[in-house]
């Protein structure tokens, strides 16, 4: 990969579409991780408005200690950036408590998780819309297009996706060329919706390169058949995941009523 002339790329991509779009700049919740760092470096380096939105909840310090040193590293690089904290922790409680109680706590647990996504979600589009500006995404290739491994109408509710045809690898990559502050480049990948110190691969079951080597064998028109041991286990790993993901990936489906019936 021509690492420098794909940054150029994207942050003209970004600077091209916001200025035909009538848009002032980004918002951009700020994680801690790889992901959101190098998207908020890219809008950054636009020279357009970007905010940088901390979201906590029940957030692990660690995390929370990355997002902010990296949104002070960009503000000391970049003229136009701000932050802007926004605790939602007491906001997920005051949810929770609410909610009924469920007998399937494993089911409820999940769903939480994912609401956690989608009240950053909620608070990102509050902003955008009070400043005129566009929610950049923060998803990489193979969570959005290869195992689905983010939340529908939560991080997966964006306006553009800067890296979204990039590999975690590639990402990494872009990641050292911009200056990525080094805590972040040495975190273990986490989504951050559980409260504790879980990663991507606990979850997944399967580091990004082993998920990249996976979706590369798909697209060459490999089967799991072909291969054994730990890469036949990581092949039906993506596998499966891609398929029970497809709803997030595809259109919505329309019930389409024929004329006739019209």
């Amino acid at each position: 990969m021509q690492t420098e002339k794909v940054i150029d790329h994207i942050v003209n991509w970004l600077k091209d579409y916001a200025i035909k779009a009538n848009i002032k700049g980004f918002v951009i919740g700020i994680s801690g991780g790889i992901d959101s760092a190098v998207t908020s470096t890219l809008c950054a380096k636009t020279g357009l408005d970007l905010l940088c939105v901390e979201m906590p909840i029940h957030q692990a310090k660690n995390q929370e200690d990355r997002a902010s040193r990296h949104i002070e590293w960009l503000k000391s690089n970049f003229k136009k950036v701000s932050r802007q904290p926004v605790d939602l922790t007491p906001v997920f409680d005051s949810l929770l408590n609410t909610l009924p109680s469920v007998d399937n706590e494993e089911a409820r647990f999940m769903a939480l998780a994912n609401t956690r996504a989608r009240l950053r979600m909620t608070t990102l589009y509050y902003f955008a819309a009070l400043r005129g500006y566009l929610v950049a995404g923060t998803g990489n290739k193979v969570e959005d297009f290869g195992v689905g491994f983010y939340t529908k109408y939560g991080d997966g509710g964006v306006d553009l996706s800067p890296i979204a045809d990039l590999l975690k690898t590639e990402v990494y990559a872009i990641a050292k060329v911009l200056g990525i502050n080094n805590d972040i480049l040495t975190a273990a990948p986490t989504d951050g919706l559980w409260g504790d110190d879980r990663t991507d691969e606990d979850q997944i079951g399967a580091s990004y390169p082993e998920l990249e080597w996976a979706m590369q064998m798909i697209d060459e028109g490999k089967e799991i058949t072909d291969f054994s041991g730990r890469k036949k286990e990581v092949l039906s790993i993506y596998k499966r995941l891609n398929t029970i993901n497809q709803h997030k990936m595809v259109p919505i489906p329309i019930c389409k009523i024929p004329e006739l019936l019209k």
